[in-house]
């Protein structure tokens, strides 16, 4: 939904009460995504105090969190410009920096001359840099995506700022957010971090919002749905666990998705995001036309370069049938639209339209790729390279089905399935890569030598290879396939039987070797060993003309 900023420090030692439960309040908002309304606190409390330098400090966190950061930017350098050397000054511009997809190193300098400067000297804290300074750190390399920041350096300094500060419980929902950047595979330490944000302030919504995502993002509904409730239980005017709640119940239950929108309305700023949500809402509820107006009314006011419009109207054409302006609209919200904004989701609608378009299927294609580049669920990326892989299929790309299969397996451990086996085999054979069809048949036999599919396509590509039967390329894998067969042979006899009228052929017409044809005229009359059979009188006639002609055969000279 919104972006969220830590609460980094409590107590303000350098401000009046007033200013300091000002800030608290904006402060506040910004943990619970009212960004605007934080924006308002701390541009009036800039106003009156514009050489505060955690006042100014805390105005660029929130216009950050309005996503505006040339101007958090310009506030920065303005202050610093004008002589204010402050530690938390550093730390924007630190933060600053990682947003812009800066130089790291350049940031981490700032940040650790920011800790030197609020280091003690003396004193009981000597020694002792700044608590809240390092929550500040940890947070600006939380923010941003995967690849912003350094997770690890903040953790380090986190740490370092619970042992000093024991009090301050949004030092490990900072952390918390750090381990969940590292990856999915460090949900448990989040969880670890977000436990003791509780421990230390057992009203902490936030924490448990926070736990109820990693939850969510595992499927678990019982648990995800118990702290959600915990963290509308304790503060219920905490607008985001019922977006969540929202975005859950969307396309499952109606009633109970109104409900927590109506919730998130009602608490949430009224602002471009909360309007749009309510869209989206018509649109789920399938009011899509009420839907289509409402990002009419959006697109014409002061939301009118909401990067979110257009996938609205990607969603609701896309509904409706007309997939002629879905695609349209979503290549306008991929062109307009921040990349880190961008969501899973998008993607998926994206690969939705496009696969509906004869040609364009490289372009789906290219869409699950940053969709898994965004999703580090294992299942989840086995589902986009197998979606992938019918899209190629239905396109008669087989070469290209054939990778996204293996890239599936792969990703799933590189254990194949006997349904992996028999769709690379079969889509292999479809666009008539006959040496790839062996190559996996072969391979399918030794993994399921008890099934009979991996000898059909062993032997129907080896066929393939050699149409004209001169080359003998298909006699191994017959008599591959009939030692199969002969595990059965009142079920297999007839084609048994047909693959040695194969042989016969062969070692007769083409390799003129008649001592072997004579062989597969006597295992045709084991296979039907009665006289008058129409397989036996074959088999017989067949075997007296051979011995005819062998024994007028001049026994070659050495």
């Amino acid at each position: 939904m919104k972006k969220i900023v830590s609460l980094l420090f409590i107590g303000l030692v350098t401000v009046s009460v007033l200013a300091a439960q000002t800030i608290t309040d904006g402060v506040k908002m910004l943990n619970y995504g009212k960004n605007k309304s934080a924006n308002d606190i701390f541009k009036k409390l800039y106003d009156a105090t514009p050489k505060d330098p955690q006042v100014i400090y805390w105005y660029g966190q929130a216009l950050l969190a309005l996503e505006d950061v040339k101007a958090a930017k310009a506030l920065y350098q303005k202050a610093l410009q004008e002589g204010i050397n402050d530690a938390w000054l550093l730390v924007g511009m630190g933060h600053v920096e990682i947003v812009e997809g800066g130089d790291l190193n350049s940031a981490k300098q700032k940040f650790e001359q920011a800790i030197t400067m609020t280091t003690a000297t003396k004193g009981k804290n000597k020694g002792k840099p700044s608590a809240d300074i390092l929550n500040a750190i940890g947070y600006a390399n939380a923010d941003g995506g995967s690849k912003q920041g350094d997770p690890l350096y903040a953790i380090d300094k986190l740490k370092q700022a619970g042992t000093i500060d024991l009090v301050n419980p949004d030092i490990f929902v900072t952390m918390g957010i750090c381990y969940l950047k590292l990856g999915g595979d460090q949900g448990g330490e989040a969880v670890k971090a977000f436990q003791e944000a509780i421990t230390r302030d057992p009203k902490n919504a936030r924490a448990m919002y926070r736990i109820g995502k990693i939850y969510q993002s595992q499927g678990n509904k019982d648990l995800f749905e118990e702290y959600y409730s915990k963290a509308m239980a304790a503060d219920i005017a905490f607008p985001l666990p019922y977006a969540e709640l929202y975005d859950y119940y969307a396309n499952r239950d109606v009633a109970k998705a109104r409900e927590n929108i109506e919730k998130y309305i009602q608490y949430a700023d009224k602002d471009c995001a909360t309007d749009y949500v309510y869209a989206d809402y018509l649109f789920r509820a399938g009011k899509y036309q009420e839907s289509l107006e409402k990002a009419k009314q959006l697109e014409s006011g002061e939301c009118k370069s909401y990067y979110r419009i257009n996938l609205l109207y990607a969603y609701n054409y896309d509904r409706l049938g007309d997939s002629i302006n879905a695609k349209s609209y979503i290549q306008k919200h991929f062109a307009a639209a921040p990349e880190n904004k961008v969501q899973i989701t998008d993607y998926e609608l994206a690969v939705k339209i496009f696969s509906r378009f004869k040609g364009e299927e490289n372009s789906a294609v290219s869409y699950l790729e940053k969709a898994m580049a965004k999703d580090s669920a294992v299942n989840n990326r086995v589902a986009y390279m197998n979606q992938a892989a019918d899209i190629m299929g239905k396109a008669q790309n087989f070469d290209e089905q054939i990778k996204w299969m293996q890239k599936a397996v792969e990703a799933k451990g590189g254990a194949m399935g006997e349904a992996d086996y028999y769709k690379m085999a079969n889509s292999a054979l479809n666009g008539k890569n006959y040496e790839a069809t062996m190559a996996i048949a072969k391979k399918y036999i030794a993994a399921f030598p008890d099934k009979p599919q991996p000898y059909y396509f062993n032997v129907k590509a080896a066929k393939s290879i050699d149409t004209s039967g001169a080359l003998g390329t298909a006699v191994e894998p017959i008599l591959q396939q009939n030692e199969f067969f002969s595990k059965d042979i009142e079920k297999n006899r007839k084609p048994i039987f047909v693959n040695l009228y194969y042989l016969l052929i062969y070692y007769n017409d083409k390799a003129k070797d008649l001592t072997k044809a004579i062989e597969v005229c006597d295992k045709m009359l084991a296979l039907y060993p009665t006289a008058g059979d129409e397989n036996n009188t074959f088999a017989t006639k067949t075997k007296e003309a051979l011995m005819k002609v062998a024994s007028k055969t001049p026994t070659p000279k050495p």
